[in-house]
């Protein structure tokens, strides 16, 4: 039994790894856009289904590990809950201000890039916070 909450742990970890990854690619494919259509069309395709399977990833990994606790709910498992949260909620936010953005605005890509990249910022700062916490105590 032991074994298999360690690999448990071992995937979570890989999961936020992953996480991690895919939002710092979020960035720098972000940072390189220079055509909104081009852009939103990546999002969409590419970026938004990343995102969530990386989310996905780290959500299920983190239930099942909750499960083999019993449910056992301490500050770090709330904390985790509340910061996964938090970033469903960023990138629903993100992804619907980049589908209704006019892009008959001139500059819209230049106003797009400040707000998505500081949603991006604030997403890596959860990540980096929680998993050197949770790593931390491990």
């Amino acid at each position: 039994m032991n074994e298999m909450y360690n690999m448990g742990l071992s995937i979570h970890s890989w999961g936020a790894i992953i996480l991690l990854c895919v939002i710092l690619l979020n960035i720098f494919l972000l940072n390189g856009a220079k055509n909104l259509q081009k852009y939103r069309r990546l999002m969409s395709i590419f970026l938004m289904p990343l995102s969530s399977t990386a989310i996905g990833i780290a959500l299920f990994s983190g239930t099942i590990m909750m499960a083999a606790k019993h449910l056992d709910f301490t500050i770090e498992n709330i904390v985790m809950i509340i910061i996964s949260l938090i970033l469903i909620i960023l990138e629903v936010k993100r992804s619907k201000t980049l589908k209704y953005l006019n892009s008959k605005i001139e500059n819209a890509l230049k106003i797009y890039k400040f707000y998505g990249l500081k949603i991006l910022y604030g997403e890596v700062g959860l990540v980096v916070f929680i998993s050197v916490w949770m790593w931390s105590i491990a």
